[in-house]
């Protein structure tokens, strides 16, 4: 299962931790559940967990159940409380918060670890918050299928509240009674929960209830070695579709992020599955490089088929206003861009010229190659191609290279002036295959209005 609460945005750990999960379900034909952990009722958001879906449906981790809401279950957590306390498993706790700060302070001063002392144990009490009684003897030993073995003296943990003082659960009963109740075999999760897992051992084992076996991932450390955060870029799984990124690329990152098969690096989502094993999931943690991310995505950019490339780079026109019907199908731009690019946004924000009319020219392009001397070649090379009778990328080479010729000229001398006149600026795919993706019409004003620019150069 992948349990996010939803308190904000669906982040890059977060993101691993639900793709290995859902890896291991889909190699051992297994089901993959999300369950939306949100009993933090203060914290919990709806645009949040609106996040967490439209990040886990942008990455295509499709879910076989849920999403299940656990604020949708209070009623089964009361009977699970309810029977802990009848079977004296737990008991009800009145102690003020001023009196649990003081036992803290108190115990930090001493070096000692922080946790209640029991001080309502045996009082009786039928109102307050809930606590679970903690067994005081022996280990808890389980066997992490990251981390390998681990034991904890049940003298380090005390004990935890299960229910607040209105009834509401809180996570380390819900999660217990969830992953019970839903049958979760293997919990994936990061290893910050790796101090809940023995609370919630004991838990399972006060119900009576089969322990799941438990894999706690290491985390994600920004290239400085500290914790990522948002000061080491955009953590948001959704921040990185907005920079121009590929699911595919993202998910090929992060299944590389502690986890290998031999020195292989670029994975298709079936090889994920096919290779994908808990114990090939090291120990350390792992640095986020954002270079490594970059790289793959101008790999899966440029080898992916250009519809499908297509189907995520129509969103970054969209929101620069790029009306698509109004040039040529964007498999073709991207067929001839791919290459040239780095991202989805770049991508878009340097094909504007094939669907809508630039509102100027780049200075220093202009500057260059709009000169006076440039409009007897421009003029030339205009004939040249409205003439044509099948516009295609051989015809078009070869109207710019008759023309050079004819001029006795350098190819650069035609050809960059028409680069500018056709594209707005200095770079661009090479021409044949640039202006096939321009109507002829579109070409001819385009050049018309570089035309009249070097006029009014000339008369300034």
């Amino acid at each position: 299962r992948f349990a996010p609460s939803p308190t904000g945005y669906l982040h890059i750990g977060g993101a691993r931790t639900a793709l290995f999960a859902w890896l291991w379900a889909r190699k051992e034909q297994g089901q993959f559940i999300l369950r939306i952990e949100d009993t933090d009722r203060e914290r919990s958001t709806q645009a949040s967990v609106d996040a967490i879906l439209d990040g886990m449906k942008w990455l295509g981790l499709d879910h076989d159940e849920g999403p299940y809401y656990q604020t949708d279950r209070f009623d089964r957590y009361k009977i699970v409380v309810r029977q802990l306390l009848e079977e004296d498993k737990a008991y009800y706790c009145e102690c003020s918060q001023e009196r649990l700060q003081i036992l803290r302070d108190e115990l930090m001063a001493k070096g000692e670890k922080a946790k209640y002392d029991g001080h309502c144990q045996h009082k009786n009490l039928t109102a307050g918050v809930v606590r679970f009684r903690n067994p005081v003897e022996g280990n808890v030993v389980f066997s992490d299928l990251v981390k390998g073995e681990i034991s904890v003296h049940n003298k380090e943990l005390d004990d935890l509240i299960i229910a607040r003082s209105d009834g509401t659960p809180t996570y380390n009963l819900t999660v217990v009674v969830d992953d019970h109740d839903m049958e979760i075999d293997c919990v994936i999760r990061g290893d910050d929960h790796i101090n809940n897992t023995p609370r919630q051992i004991n838990l399972y084992e006060a119900l009576g209830w089969g322990l799941p076996a438990f894999a706690h991932l290491p985390m994600i450390l920004g290239g400085d070695g500290a914790r990522l955060s948002k000061r080491h870029g955009a953590v948001s799984v959704m921040a990185y579709r907005d920079a121009g990124f590929l699911p595919e690329a993202l998910l090929n990152y992060l299944v590389r992020l502690g986890w290998s098969h031999g020195d292989q690096e670029v994975f298709t989502l079936d090889e994920m599955i096919e290779h994908f094993s808990l114990d090939g999931i090291g120990q350390s943690a792992s640095a986020f490089n954002t270079e490594k991310l970059i790289w793959l995505n101008q790999h899966y950019i440029k080898t992916l088929p250009a519809s499908e490339v297509a189907a995520h780079a129509k969103w970054h026109f969209e929101t620069l206003n790029v009306d698509l019907t109004a040039g040529p199908a964007l498999e073709s731009v991207i067929a001839i861009q791919a290459d040239r690019v780095k991202t989805l946004k770049e991508l878009a924000e340097i094909s504007t010229y094939f669907y809508q009319d630039y509102e100027a020219f780049d200075a220093n392009a202009a500057k260059k190659h709009l000169r006076p001397v440039a409009r007897g070649p421009l003029e030339r090379v205009k004939d040249k191609l409205m003439a044509l009778e099948e516009w295609n990328p051989e015809s078009i080479q070869s109207a710019i290279n008759a023309t050079a010729e004819e001029l006795e000229v350098g190819m650069g001398k035609v050809g960059m002036p028409l680069r500018v006149a056709a594209t707005g600026g200095g770079n661009s795919p090479s021409l044949d295959v640039t202006l096939n993706l321009l109507s002829k019409e579109k070409v001819g004003e385009r050049i018309d209005k570089a035309l009249t620019f070097i006029a009014n150069r000339e008369n300034s």
